[in-house]
């Protein structure tokens, strides 16, 4: 039987070269699954608010959903290790909101480290919160909080510039305390120094195979989002297909007086 995992598990892998597994979820049906499969981590991510909630970004999403669904996947009792995301205006208003949103998740949501996003600018608002003895997964390259200043969803670090940038971020984050960062959309030889440089995990997501582990959006793979398709992303099953399937059969059953039968009622 599968121990807990915590974030000692996690660091201990990227020294042993272990490639770290984490996907998202939002409910307890979904960390209950991926746990039975020995899921290393789960993010609940404020990916949430566009696969599970139907807005264009991720910025609508407030705190008190990301605990609502933090505490969703904690009723499954995983022994993956959980982190929850901080969600827009959760951390960048002052250091007071950043610390008190960060112990909501922990004391109300369940979460075991909390994520944020950017590099050397909140670098403050890490070290902050890890003074409070609450683990920080960085996240920096494509941060979806940014996409109006990006431009949309494009990868970062392509120029030379900007990959010094990028850089100097992922080592502000690991010197602010992080105990492991999240690279997204950026090239793929950009991602593999920075696992190198870096000695903390770096979990990738479009940042391509040398990243000391990797992270999809649990709806992406399983091809129940249309919104975007990302060209990093697989689809493991066509789990839309098998659900429309079985909707239009219950719908013709009902329809022609099929069901319930009399093995489905009560006497």
């Amino acid at each position: 039987m599968n121990r807990k995992k915590t974030i000692l598990d996690i660091q201990k892998m990227k020294e042993s070269g272990e490639k770290i597994t984490m996907l998202t979820s939002y409910d307890f049906p979904f960390a209950r699954i991926m746990d039975d499969c020995a899921i290393d981590a789960i993010l609940v991510g404020d990916s949430v608010g566009v696969v599970f909630g139907g807005h264009d970004n991720t910025l609508p999403v407030t705190v008190d959903e990301m605990i609502y669904h933090t505490r969703s996947v904690m009723r499954a009792r995983p022994k993956a290790f959980v982190v929850a995301d901080m969600p827009f205006l959760s951390y960048q208003t002052d250091l007071r909101d950043a610390r008190l949103n960060a112990g909501r998740l922990v004391k109300e949501g369940g979460a075991e480290a909390v994520k944020l996003e950017g590099g050397a600018h909140i670098a403050d608002t890490i070290r902050a919160i890890v003074d409070m003895d609450i683990p920080v997964v960085g996240h920096i390259g494509l941060t979806p909080q940014s996409i109006h200043r990006m431009g949309g969803y494009r990868v970062q670090g392509k120029k030379d510039e900007q990959a010094q940038r990028l850089l100097e971020d992922a080592l502000a984050v690991q010197e602010a305390g992080a105990c492991a960062v999240v690279l997204e959309g950026i090239p793929l030889k950009l991602a593999k120094r920075m696992t190198d440089e870096l000695t903390i995990p770096t979990i990738g997501i479009g940042a391509g195979p040398h990243c000391d582990g990797q992270v999809l959006v649990i709806h992406d793979i399983l091809g129940l989002c249309e919104k975007y398709s990302p060209k990093f992303v697989k689809r493991y099953a066509d789990v839309k297909g098998a659900i429309a399937d079985a909707v239009a059969s219950y719908i013709a059953e009902v329809k022609k007086g099929e069901f319930p039968d009399e093995g489905h009622s009560f006497n």
